[in-house]
């Protein structure tokens, strides 16, 4: 990873600009997930951690764009771009990495860029998509997870695709792997945005469907209860509500057992992607490590 960041370090370096390198390094580096992905494919390639870089630069720009979108206080715990110095600057910086990473990005084998960059698209897709279905309260499951994928687990997919074709490894099987493994992730963390503390999330618990987000617990959940509670669910969906309604929310959720079922899912799309790298202990225990995060 020492590499994968000496090569953040020169690419921003490279932009020229001293209010640029003010701000990136004010952002959280997070886990850093799609680099090590690549690094642990393309091991032994020599330009692995400049790709590696390449897409987390890519990452910290929609997260950047996310932000100013959810009007976001904080991100990984400290306050965002936006917070700090203003939506016009968070954007206009995630303006410049992803063209600096889209600069980069065609030095690599078409192949290789193409999968990065059609990456790219998928996810503005989905973040357009997320925020039209906040409009109103959404049961349908299979609309959610097109979403989730598109927004989530796309760069993820594409950054083990990519690694593999660099390798010369099986793609497919690879890009399975990433796709899966972003699905699950971002199930595990639609969980724990119910089920963890304030100080574990660095943001209120429930936040997700204050903010109009209808995650598969809420979806399953949605589908368990009668006329009348349906109707009470929606219209929590998208406010802040009191004590007594988050309340009662987790109560029918422990009833019907959907963090559970959520879980379930994530589970079963973990154990797919696990199959199709049951020959890679170091990629299997990233999923192990990622589906056993307490919720």
């Amino acid at each position: 990873m020492q590499r994968v960041e000496a090569e953040l370090a020169r690419l921003i370096d490279e932009v020229d600009y001293d209010e640029v390198t003010r701000l990136f390094n004010k952002l959280s580096g997070g886990k850093r997930l799609r680099a090590k992905l690549i690094l642990k494919i393309a091991k032994d390639v020599e330009n692995a951690p400049l790709l590696a870089a390449i897409v987390e630069l890519i990452h910290a720009a929609s997260l950047l764009h996310d932000d100013v979108i959810d009007d976001a206080a904080t991100r990984r715990g400290v306050a965002s771009v936006n917070a700090t110095d203003g939506s016009k600057t968070a954007v206009m910086l995630g303006d410049i990495l992803y063209s600096k990473a889209f600069t980069e990005l065609v030095e690599f084998d078409k192949e290789v860029a193409q999968t990065i960059a059609a990456s790219v698209t998928a996810l503005s897709k989905g973040e357009m998509m997320d925020v039209k279905m906040a409009e109103e309260f959404n049961s349908d499951e299979a609309a959610y997870l097109d979403m989730l994928y598109l927004k989530t687990a796309t760069l993820i997919e594409a950054a083990a695709k990519a690694a593999a074709l660099l390798a010369g490894k099986d793609a497919v099987s690879h890009a399975l792997y990433g796709r899966n493994l972003g699905l699950s992730f971002q199930i595990i963390d639609d969980i724990l945005d119910i089920t963890a503390d304030e100080a574990t999330l660095g943001k209120p618990a429930m936040n997700d469907f204050v903010e109009g987000k209808c995650t598969l617990p809420y979806i399953y959940l949605y589908e368990s209860l009668d006329t009348d509670e349906k109707e009470r669910l929606k219209a929590a969906h998208g406010k802040k509500v009191d004590s007594t309604e988050n309340a009662w929310i987790k109560s029918k959720m422990d009833e019907h057992k959907t963090i559970e079922r959520s879980f379930g899912l994530a589970k079963k799309l973990s154990n797919e992607a696990q199959n199709a790298m049951r020959e890679d202990a170091e990629l299997i225990g990233i999923l192990e490590t990622m589906i056993q995060r307490s919720y």
